[in-house]
């Protein structure tokens, strides 16, 4: 089906009855994704700290980690958005709570029990990582939760935590008092358990991603079927332009919105470094001004777009979870077969020498997934089994 073929009808632009440019946005992050992935299995011995140190960072590995920041802001917002979806199907409202609920409950499993897998390699691993799936799991039974407030109260609720996390930045609790686990949860990136046989780590600090999954939730309507692609196209140009002209009052003039202020590079490059080096665990506002008002104005761009790249990018959204894990089980299984061939070079890994290799494992790797999530995606809208849904 055309994208141009449902502008007429007013209903939002879909390939095969999913909107479009929801899955093509999906897509072309995960895209993105990857190059962060594979930096992490074959380049980690040139760590990327948060945020980045400008004066030893070279501006390839910096622009790509940068890129890579889009992604989790993008999906817990687009996952929030679809929820809304979910609940005002074309035939009425139906309830989202279970829905909600169940998914969330899936995602963070999946996070402990098969996610931090696929990065060790080891069964059980010796740390458990609580990352982005973990956050967007928990995001979405906060979701659950909520999603019943009127519009107007879940628009002041999301932008009340995405503007005023950064207040609670000076809050901290040491290990043992009453509030260091719920705080570590909520806002603070730190070890739940840091000894013992099995250690557990949170890197996704929750708040701030309850109030994007809360946004986007809220922004649904404007892919309603009721909804004009002119007026959609004009609230997310207005969602982005707003973000980003707060971005170069907050950032421009180091008010507020993150913990580490740019300054004058010796270059214009190191300058746009430091101007865009932000802070992700937890995302700081400059953070989420810049990726989610960037977001915004590409889903613009993407209305009533269609062309073959668009559709391969649709393919890769259309399953988001079944290419999120098999890109990762991708990655760990060149790493033992480099392993076996080449051996280590460097702390038990086989690492490339150059970030250029990054880039072309990257470009390499993404159609070779293309075949494997086109095929899933048909056996996926044929299937009965419910649990397949999720991926």
């Amino acid at each position: 089906m055309s994208v141009n073929a449902t502008v007429s009808d007013s209903r939002a632009p879909a390939f095969g009855g999913r909107v479009a440019s929801i899955d093509v946005m999906r897509g072309l992050m995960m895209m993105v994704m990857m190059l962060d992935h594979v930096r992490e299995r074959f380049f980690l011995r040139w760590p990327v700290p948060d945020p980045m140190d400008i004066a030893t960072i070279e501006p390839a590995q910096f622009f790509g980690r940068f890129a890579a920041h889009f992604c989790a802001p993008i999906f817990v917002f687009l996952t929030g958005l679809s929820a809304w979806l979910y609940a005002h199907p074309a035939s009425g409202a139906r309830p989202a709570t279970g829905f909600l609920l169940k998914r969330g409950l899936f995602l963070v499993a999946l996070e402990i029990f098969v996610i931090n897998i696929s990065w060790s390699g080891r069964l059980p691993p010796a740390t458990i990582y609580l990352q982005v799936i973990w956050a967007i799991g928990l995001s979405m039974i906060a979701l659950a939760l909520l999603h019943r407030l009127p519009r107007k109260v879940l628009v002041a609720l999301g932008l009340l935590i995405v503007f005023g996390h950064n207040l609670l930045t000076p809050i901290s609790f040491a290990p043992g008092d009453w509030g260091f686990v719920p705080w570590t949860i909520l806002h603070d990136r730190g070890y739940l358990v840091a000894e013992g046989a099995l250690k557990i780590k949170v890197s996704y600090p929750l708040l701030p991603w309850i109030g994007v999954i809360v946004l986007g939730y809220a922004a649904g309507p404007w892919y309603a079927r009721s909804q004009s692609p002119a007026d959609r196209r004009k609230a997310l140009l207005i969602a982005g332009c707003v973000s980003v002209a707060l971005l170069l009052v907050l950032r421009g003039l180091n008010i507020y919105g993150e913990t580490l202020h740019w300054a004058p590079g010796e270059t214009a490059v190191r300058t746009v470094m430091s101007f865009l080096n932000v802070t992700k665990y937890p995302p700081s506002l400059a953070f989420l001004l810049i990726t989610l008002g960037g977001g915004c104005l590409v889903l613009a761009w993407l209305e009533g777009r269609d062309n073959g790249f668009l559709r391969v990018a649709a393919v890769f959204g259309g399953v988001p979870m079944f290419y999120y894990l098999l890109h990762l089980f991708t990655l760990l299984f060149l790493q033992e077969a480099a392993l076996a061939l080449f051996g280590a070079n460097y702390g038990g890994r086989y690492e490339f020498d150059d970030y250029w290799a990054v880039w072309l494992m990257s470009a390499l790797l993404i159609p070779l997934l293309y075949w494997p999530c086109k095929m899933f995606g048909q056996f996926k809208r044929r299937t009965t089994m419910a649990w397949v849904k999720y991926l």
